[in-house]
Protein backbone atom coordinates (compact mmCIF):
# COMPACT_ATOMS: atom_id res chain seq x y z
CA UNK A 1 0.00 0.00 0.00
CA UNK A 2 2.76 2.36 0.79
CA UNK A 3 4.14 1.51 -2.56
CA UNK A 4 0.93 2.22 -4.04
CA UNK A 5 0.58 6.04 -2.76
CA UNK A 6 4.56 6.78 -3.35
CA UNK A 7 3.77 5.60 -6.67
CA UNK A 8 1.20 7.84 -7.29
CA UNK A 9 2.58 11.06 -5.25
CA UNK A 10 5.79 10.60 -7.93
CA UNK A 11 3.52 10.60 -10.47
CA UNK A 12 1.22 13.69 -9.12
CA UNK A 13 4.83 15.74 -8.73
CA UNK A 14 6.04 14.67 -11.89
CA UNK A 15 3.23 15.98 -13.59
CA UNK A 16 3.04 19.24 -12.08
CA UNK A 17 6.64 19.94 -12.86
CA UNK A 18 6.20 18.89 -16.43
CA UNK A 19 2.69 21.10 -16.66
CA UNK A 20 4.33 24.32 -15.32
CA UNK A 21 5.40 27.19 -18.46
CA UNK A 22 8.82 28.01 -19.16
CA UNK A 23 9.51 31.15 -16.92
CA UNK A 24 11.12 34.08 -18.66
CA UNK A 25 11.95 36.54 -15.69
CA UNK A 26 14.99 38.27 -15.77
CA UNK A 27 16.89 41.26 -17.50
CA UNK A 28 17.78 40.71 -21.41
CA UNK A 29 19.93 42.39 -23.76
CA UNK A 30 19.33 42.32 -27.36
CA UNK A 31 21.74 40.37 -29.22
CA UNK A 32 21.60 41.95 -32.82
CA UNK A 33 24.11 39.98 -34.88
CA UNK A 34 21.63 37.04 -34.04
CA UNK A 35 18.29 38.92 -34.73
CA UNK A 36 16.89 39.39 -37.73
CA UNK A 37 15.77 43.18 -37.79
CA UNK A 38 14.28 45.80 -39.98
CA UNK A 39 16.95 47.33 -41.97
CA UNK A 40 14.48 50.79 -42.14
CA UNK A 41 13.51 50.56 -39.20
CA UNK A 42 13.33 48.38 -35.96
CA UNK A 43 10.65 48.00 -33.25
CA UNK A 44 13.57 45.92 -31.14
CA UNK A 45 14.23 47.04 -27.69
CA UNK A 46 17.49 47.32 -26.51
CA UNK A 47 16.90 45.44 -22.99
CA UNK A 48 13.87 43.65 -21.93
CA UNK A 49 13.01 43.40 -18.32
CA UNK A 50 10.20 40.14 -17.54
CA UNK A 51 8.95 38.93 -14.41
CA UNK A 52 6.75 36.42 -14.39
CA UNK A 53 4.77 35.03 -11.36
CA UNK A 54 2.10 32.96 -11.13
CA UNK A 55 -0.43 34.17 -13.88
CA UNK A 56 0.59 37.76 -14.03
CA UNK A 57 3.40 38.94 -16.71
CA UNK A 58 5.41 41.90 -16.70
CA UNK A 59 7.58 43.57 -19.23
CA UNK A 60 9.27 46.53 -19.44
CA UNK A 61 10.78 47.33 -22.68
CA UNK A 62 13.65 50.02 -22.91
CA UNK A 63 14.38 51.55 -26.20
CA UNK A 64 16.39 54.44 -28.17
CA UNK A 65 14.34 56.57 -30.42
CA UNK A 66 16.07 59.88 -31.72
CA UNK A 67 18.47 59.66 -29.57
CA UNK A 68 16.06 59.76 -26.52
CA UNK A 69 15.87 56.71 -23.65
CA UNK A 70 12.13 55.05 -23.62
CA UNK A 71 10.37 52.93 -21.38
CA UNK A 72 7.41 51.10 -22.19
CA UNK A 73 5.95 49.26 -19.15
CA UNK A 74 3.12 46.74 -19.63
CA UNK A 75 1.01 43.88 -17.55
CA UNK A 76 -0.41 41.12 -18.54
CA UNK A 77 -2.17 37.86 -17.25
CA UNK A 78 -1.68 34.45 -19.01
CA UNK A 79 -5.20 33.36 -19.06
CA UNK A 80 -6.37 34.64 -22.26
CA UNK A 81 -8.37 37.78 -20.94
CA UNK A 82 -8.09 41.28 -22.49
CA UNK A 83 -5.66 43.35 -20.77
CA UNK A 84 -5.39 47.14 -21.42
CA UNK A 85 -1.89 48.99 -21.01
CA UNK A 86 -1.04 52.91 -22.06
CA UNK A 87 1.03 53.21 -25.37
CA UNK A 88 2.98 55.46 -27.35
CA UNK A 89 1.57 59.05 -27.23
CA UNK A 90 -1.19 58.21 -24.69
CA UNK A 91 -2.46 55.76 -27.13
CA UNK A 92 -4.62 52.74 -25.48
CA UNK A 93 -3.06 49.24 -26.02
CA UNK A 94 -5.33 46.28 -25.68
CA UNK A 95 -3.46 42.79 -25.53
CA UNK A 96 -4.54 39.05 -24.70
CA UNK A 97 -1.40 37.07 -23.72
CA UNK A 98 -1.61 32.89 -23.15
CA UNK A 99 0.63 30.29 -23.09
CA UNK A 100 0.43 27.64 -25.67
CA UNK A 101 -0.13 24.27 -25.24
CA UNK A 102 3.22 23.17 -24.75
CA UNK A 103 3.85 25.30 -21.76
CA UNK A 104 7.23 26.58 -23.37
CA UNK A 105 5.39 29.98 -25.42
CA UNK A 106 3.72 33.01 -24.56
CA UNK A 107 1.73 34.38 -27.40
CA UNK A 108 0.49 38.02 -27.19
CA UNK A 109 -1.59 39.70 -29.39
CA UNK A 110 -1.66 44.01 -28.90
CA UNK A 111 -4.55 45.89 -31.48
CA UNK A 112 -3.20 49.19 -30.97
CA UNK A 113 -5.74 52.16 -32.32
CA UNK A 114 -4.23 54.77 -34.92
CA UNK A 115 -6.85 57.36 -34.84
CA UNK A 116 -7.84 57.78 -38.69
CA UNK A 117 -5.56 54.91 -39.75
CA UNK A 118 -7.51 52.42 -38.20
CA UNK A 119 -5.70 50.06 -35.91
CA UNK A 120 -2.00 47.97 -35.79
CA UNK A 121 -1.92 44.48 -34.49
CA UNK A 122 1.07 43.33 -32.95
CA UNK A 123 1.34 39.21 -32.11
CA UNK A 124 4.64 38.47 -30.40
CA UNK A 125 5.81 34.74 -29.58
CA UNK A 126 8.08 34.73 -26.85
CA UNK A 127 9.91 31.26 -26.52
CA UNK A 128 13.50 29.89 -25.53
CA UNK A 129 16.32 28.78 -27.52
CA UNK A 130 19.00 26.86 -25.54
CA UNK A 131 19.90 30.15 -23.17
CA UNK A 132 18.49 32.99 -25.50
CA UNK A 133 14.98 34.35 -25.46
CA UNK A 134 13.21 34.85 -29.14
CA UNK A 135 10.65 37.25 -29.33
CA UNK A 136 8.69 37.03 -32.69
CA UNK A 137 6.85 39.76 -33.37
CA UNK A 138 4.73 40.37 -36.76
CA UNK A 139 3.10 44.23 -37.03
CA UNK A 140 0.09 44.68 -39.20
CA UNK A 141 -1.34 47.44 -39.93
CA UNK A 142 -2.73 49.52 -43.09
CA UNK A 143 0.65 50.83 -43.50
CA UNK A 144 1.75 47.02 -44.60
CA UNK A 145 2.91 44.51 -42.72
CA UNK A 146 6.29 44.03 -40.52
CA UNK A 147 8.17 40.95 -39.37
CA UNK A 148 11.36 40.72 -36.77
CA UNK A 149 13.15 37.88 -35.07
CA UNK A 150 14.72 39.35 -31.56
CA UNK A 151 17.20 37.36 -30.13
CA UNK A 152 18.11 38.52 -26.41
CA UNK A 153 20.52 37.13 -23.75
CA UNK A 154 20.39 37.24 -20.38
CA UNK A 155 22.66 39.53 -18.35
Amino acid sequence: MKKMLFLCLALSVSFLVSAQSTDFSGKWKLNSPKSKLSAEFSMAPKTLVIAQKGNDLSIERHSTFQERELTFSDKFTLDGKECLNKGWMNSEKRSTAVVTGDKKTVKITTVIAMGNNGSMTVTETYSMDGKSLVVEAIAASSFGDRTETMVYDKE
